[in-house]
């Protein structure tokens, strides 16, 4: 069975990475549509002018919208904490860079201490 091929909004890869960022913004939904017809912050040119020229870019500009020209690249997108290593994939066209690299970590509880429960309110301590 062959691979289905990547298509955004009936366009393949190729002709999006041909495309304008103004002809790409009008198959964007309306908050990322928006967001690039207000322009870049300076914040965003900086990334925008790495992204041409280095491989791996670390970056804390997490309101990025990932673009097609960015597909392939190795991003370290910072969540608060650290940096979290993103490999720009096609399904991801379109998205937030924050959306890739979570901010909360997930809680995993451990058994009750002891005294946490009826049952365990006589235990000794060492």
């Amino acid at each position: 069975m062959a691979k289905k091929e990547f298509t955004y909004r009936g366009k393949k890869l190729e002709e999006l990475q041909k495309m304008s960022i103004k002809e790409f913004a009008e198959l964007l939904p309306a908050r990322q549509r928006r967001s690039l017809s207000r322009g870049f912050t300076k914040q965003q040119k900086i990334f925008l002018d790495k992204i041409e020229h280095e491989e791996k870019i670390e970056t804390h500009c997490r309101n990025m919208i990932v673009l097609p020209n960015m597909v392939g690249k190795m991003i370290k997108i910072h969540n608060g904490k650290d940096f979290v290593m993103v490999q720009i994939k096609p399904g991801m066209i379109g998205h937030y860079f924050g959306e890739f690299a979570q901010t909360r970590a997930k809680v995993s509880h451990h058994a009750p201490g002891i005294g946490a429960t009826k049952s365990t309110s006589h235990v000794g301590v060492k």
